[in-house]
């Protein structure tokens, strides 16, 4: 028998696959999960007053690497902003229906929300927020003072997420993206997630930030922690950002 892997190969195939919910007719989803408007929402700066040191993008590529030790210098809100900016950012809405953002997605579906565990950020009250790309801004999901623990538990004990600044969570939302492509979509959260996360790694590397991305935890527990069902909506990836620590020079 093929293993789950193999099999999972085979019926994503295009020759397996019926007609789409988008060839059927049926409304396009959401762009964006519905939230409590009565919620506050901490604004974030406009990405377009933001000023970023110019930088050489081969050097920036070809530093990148996964830094894992950070030290205790917290992440300015414009930096936060700049990286959400820089992952999921959108740059215009079209017809309310497509989101046009600063990552590839296949068809432009954007099939992912984005969590915030916040450690060290100035300005912000640790705990976990979601960021609301649309509007540019964060709302508040859980003020738990052991979030940081519980998220570091769910992914294997990983300890330096407890040491970043902020550690990104990616949810992914299946069918914004299957509307269009039916079963083979999951394909391509997979490699939009890869997408988003490398545009992570190099906008925190050209502000002497690191990231480390994580595959490793519990599908389960991570999901549960944060309120989602793991089938309409399942973390698909992470990533910690924090301040590299500086070398100390030899004397």
């Amino acid at each position: 028998m093929d293993s789950i892997g193999e099999q999972f190969i085979e019926r994503t195939k295009h020759s397996y696959l019926g007609l789409s919910d988008q060839s059927s007719g049926k409304p396009n989803p959401p762009i964006q999960i519905e939230y409590n408007e009565t919620q506050p929402i901490i604004k974030l700066p406009k990405p377009n007053e933001i000023l970023i040191d110019p930088v050489d993008l081969r050097r920036t590529i070809e530093e990148r690497k996964s830094i894992r030790n950070y030290s205790s210098v917290a992440l300015t809100i414009e930096q936060l902003s700049y990286l959400l900016w820089c992952t999921q950012g959108v740059k215009a809405v079209i017809q309310g229906v497509t989101s046009l953002r600063n990552v590839p997605s296949a068809g432009a579906r954007h099939a992912f929300e984005t969590y915030l565990l916040i450690n060290n950020v100035d300005g912000v009250t640790p705990g976990l927020y979601r960021y609301l790309a649309i509007e540019h801004g964060l709302i508040s999901v859980s003020s738990d003072k052991d979030i940081a623990d519980k998220v570091t538990k769910a992914c294997l004990n990983q300890t330096f997420i407890k040491s970043s600044a902020v550690t990104f969570i990616w949810i992914a939302v299946p069918y914004r993206m299957n509307w269009r492509y039916g079963e083979r979509g999951y394909r391509y959260l997979f490699l939009d997630a890869g997408h988003v996360c490398q545009n992570l790694y190099i906008s925190a590397e050209s502000i002497n930030y690191g990231a480390c991305a994580i595959a490793a935890y519990s599908d389960d527990n991570l999901n549960q922690l944060l309120g989602l069902d793991g089938k309409e909506q399942f973390v698909i990836y992470l990533a910690t950002v924090g301040r590299k620590e500086q070398k100390i020079s030899e004397t």
